[in-house]
């Protein structure tokens, strides 16, 4: 009995990652299709706040990598993704996003731009 909780327990421990880096793989997969289909307008391929769509805005939509956004927590991002920026052209998306997707933008968000408590 000893045995078999040992090896399940090397088993969980050399496998987990792998699962854990295919689950986080396809959400970052869903995030960035999502990101690309309504984000780069505005926010540019990669974030940088340079989409083609700039030109139209009074207010310049968030440059993810700069510091001043690195050093947003995943909440502050989130709950901007969800509910909108008030006085910007950032609308909210929770009437067309659930609440998983938004979740997988801010993961591919932070893929392109880590958080950076330091700025």
């Amino acid at each position: 009995m000893f045995l078999r909780l040992m090896i399940s327990a090397v088993v969980v421990v050399l496998i987990g990652p792998l699962v854990l880096a295919q689950t986080h793989t396809a959400v970052t997969k869903n995030g960035e299709k999502i990101f690309q289909q309504h984000c780069v307008g505005c926010h540019g391929a990669s974030g940088d706040g340079l989409g083609p769509d700039i030109k139209e805005l009074i207010v310049p939509p968030a440059n993810f990598r700069a510091p001043k956004y690195r050093t947003k927590t995943d909440m502050d991002l989130y709950l901007a993704i969800k509910q909108g920026v008030l006085f910007s052209p950032m609308h909210g998306w929770a009437d067309r996003l659930s609440d998983q997707e938004i979740r997988d933008v801010l993961i591919y968000i932070r893929s392109l731009a880590p958080f950076n408590p330091v700025g």
